[in-house]
C-alpha cells in the first residue's frame, strides 16, 4: 500500500518498485508475492491522527499511484457503512515475507554473493581486512535500517522506532483493507491482508513512535482482533473474535527517519560509504526503487569522473 506523498523521491522509489513486484506476482509465484484486491477506508474524525497521517497519500481520492496500479477507483458512497466517509480500491500486492526473504537469498546466493555475519561497533569494520581476508573492500553500503541510530560513524539519531503489532490467523480475508484510524487510541490502526501460498492472514496493526517495545500487548491483540473482524466479517463468518484461528502475534520496530529515507554517499574514516536505511514501514514496497538509487551512487562513486564526496 503506497503511503509516500506526491512529488517526492519516497514516490519515485515506490513507483520504481511496482514493476518488478508485478513481474514477480505474474511470472514467479515462488518468490511469495501475489495480487490482491485493496480497499482503503477513510473517516474524516481521523484527520490530523498519527494513522491518518501516515497514510495521507493513500487516503487521497486522488493518489498519485492512481495510474500506476490497476483497476484504481472509488467507491459508491451508498455501499460504505455509516462510518466511512470515502473509499477507494484498486489491486495491489501482498508479500509472504516468510517465502520472499528467503527466494531473495537465493538470487544472491545464485549471483555469486557470498554471505558472513559479523558484529560491528563502527561501520569502518565492515572494510577491515579482517572482515574480508581475501579481498580488498572498495565500498561498503550501509542498510542497517534502526541500528543506524547507534552504529559508530553514522549515529544519525533521526532514526526512531515505530512499533508495530500484529495478529497472524489462518483465516481468510477476501481483500486487503485498510482504515484511516481507529477510535482506541492515536497510534493504533487497522488492516488487514492474506499472504501468498497459505501465509496466513495479517491483522494489524499499531503505528506507536518512539517506543522500543518488543513484547505484545495482549490487551492491544484484542482491539486489533476486534477491529478486523468488523472490518473483515467474512474472516469469522460474521461470528466474533473466538472463531480466529491464532498462528502467532508479532512485534516489529519500523526504522523510520524523520526527513525520509537516507539515500546518500559519503566518506567515513576513509572508508567510502552509500547509506540506504530509514525507510520506516515501506521497506518492501520502496525496496528496488531505493536499491536502484542506491546503485546509481556507487556507480557514481566508481565513474572514471568520480565526484568529489
Amino acid at each position: 500500500m503506497p503511503v509516500s506523498v506526491r512529488g517526492t523521491k519516497a514516490a519515485e522509489w515506490d513507483k520504481n518498485t511496482w514493476s518488478p513486484l508485478e513481474d514477480l506476482a505474474r511470472n514467479h509465484p515462488e518468490a511469495g508475492v501475489h495480487f490482491q484486491e485493496c480497499e482503503i477506508y477513510s473517516r474524516s474524525k481521523d484527520v490530523g491522527s498519527a494513522t491518518a497521517d501516515w497514510f495521507a497519500e493513500l487516503l487521497s481520492p486522488n493518489p498519485w499511484f492512481k495510474d500506476v496500479v490497476p483497476n484504481f477507483r472509488s467507491l459508491p458512497k451508498q455501499s460504505l457503512s455509516s462510518e466511512i466517509d470515502s473509499a477507494t480500491a484498486f489491486t495491489s500486492v501482498c508479500i509472504n515475507t516468510a517465502i520472499y526473504l528467503p527466494w531473495l537469498v537465493s538470487q544472491c546466493l545464485k549471483n555469486g554473493v557470498t554471505f558472513k555475519r559479523a558484529v560491528f561497533k563502527h561501520i569502518s569494520e565492515a572494510s577491515l581486512p579482517s572482515t574480508h581476508p581475501s579481498s580488498k573492500v572498495d565500498l561498503v553500503v550501509n542498510c542497517t535500517g534502526l541500528m543506524a541510530s547507534t552504529l559508530g560513524g553514522v549515529e544519525d539519531k533521526s532514526v526512531v522506532p515505530a512499533r508495530g503489532q500484529i495478529v497472524i490467523v489462518r483465516n481468510v480475508a477476501d481483500r486487503m483493507a485498510d482504515v484511516s484510524g481507529t477510535d482506541d487510541g492515536d497510534g493504533e490502526a487497522c488492516y488487514v491482508m492474506t499472504r501468498a501460498a497459505g501465509g496466513g492472514t495479517i491483522l494489524g496493526g499499531s503505528y506507536q513512535k518512539g517506543n522500543w517495545e518488543s513484547q505484545v500487548d495482549p490487551n492491544l491483540a484484542i482491539r486489533i482482533m476486534k477491529r478486523a473482524v468488523k472490518l473483515c466479517p467474512e474472516l469469522t463468518g460474521g461470528n466474533g473474535i473466538e472463531h480466529l484461528d491464532i498462528i502467532r502475534h508479532g512485534v516489529g520496530l519500523r526504522p523510520v527517519r524523520e526527513g525520509g529515507t537516507r539515500i546518500e554517499k559519503e566518506r567515513i574514516e576513509d572508508v567510502l560509504v552509500v547509506h540506504n536505511y530509514g525507510a520506516g514501514g515501506a521497506g518492501y514496497q520502496s525496496s528496488y526503487g531505493c536499491a536502484q538509487a542506491a546503485v546509481a551512487l556507487i556507480e557514481e562513486a566508481f565513474s572514471p569522473t568520480r565526484a568529489r564526496l
